[in-house]
């Protein structure tokens, strides 16, 4: 089953539905505990992002091609970055490049985000996926002149400005993806594919990112966790390909479906 949230074209409020069949029935209740399909057709306004999380967790260097286009070292541990809540952008709505704090090196990265459904403590590789809620697409968008030069290298900075992580257009629930690191993803900039591979490449796999993420330390129930992203990044081709005014870029996972943001500039 795949869950969407949506702003209700009559009385303006946020809802879920269900996504199965282009019939889409209300949800009744909290996702993350006790809920019920109701057999009331949704009526909708606007996709939104599947949830405001409560933190976002980030891996960086979490495909063995993606090491190799930028010669890096296969890390030892999960490299751990966040992003802010403010990052977080609906379907169809602009990914704005900075121009008050400027950027000139803001590329795409379509990524698997997993969705923490449960307080998660010190989970194990064998009951890992037992805390998952489900899956969604998600865009890493990430200005590199922040990232690696500006200021000594600041990760956040350059992965946390406004609308820097869409997500959506749905949560699919884990019971339908049967092994989240068998699916193909895609990254498609103006019609042209960037970035085509599969998350059975990730160095560090799903169950092994949330017995890490979790250890010591307590996941709550909204948390998402970006896994990464494969080869064709925009930095690392010659010559570079960044986003721009103008642009459309689509990340497209299986089993999941597509999010797609135009580009801005922000406006000062």
């Amino acid at each position: 089953m795949r869950l969407m949230r949506f702003l209700d074209k009559e009385d303006k409020k946020i809802k879920y539905c269900t996504v199965e069949n282009e019939s889409n029935f209300l949800i009744d209740g909290d996702i993350f505990s006790n809920y019920k399909i109701t057999k009331e057709k949704a009526n909708i306004s606007k996709i939104l992002s599947p949830i405001i999380p409560k933190s976002i967790l980030c891996i960086g260097l979490n495909y063995k091609k993606h090491a190799a286009e930028g010669n890096d070292k296969i890390p030892e541990y999960p490299i751990l970055f966040m992003k802010l809540a403010n990052s977080i952008q609906n379907p169809e709505d602009p990914i704005i490049i900075p121009k008050y704090l400027e950027s000139e090196a803001v590329d795409y990265e379509c990524e698997l985000a997993v969705i923490i459904g449960k307080h998660c403590k010190n989970a194990t590789k064998s009951n890992a996926l037992d805390y998952v809620l489900g899956y969604t697409c998600s865009n890493d968008v990430s200005a590199r002149d922040w990232q690696l030069f500006k200021g000594g290298s600041q990760w956040c900075r350059g992965k946390t400005f406004d609308t820097f992580c869409p997500l959506g257009p749905v949560i699919t629930l884990k019971d339908e993806i049967d092994d989240p690191n068998s699916l193909n993803i895609k990254t498609i900039l103006n019609g042209k594919t960037m970035q085509d591979w599969n998350t059975a490449d990730m160095i560090f796999d799903v169950p092994t990112l949330i017995e890490f993420l979790s250890g010591s330390t307590t996941l709550e129930p909204g948390t998402i966790i970006l896994t990464g992203t494969p080869h064709g990044i925009g930095f690392a081709r010659n010559p570079k390909v960044l986003l721009k005014k103008g642009d459309t870029v689509t990340i497209e996972i299986e089993k999941i479906g597509k999010l797609t943001n135009p580009v801005i500039d922000e406006t000062l």
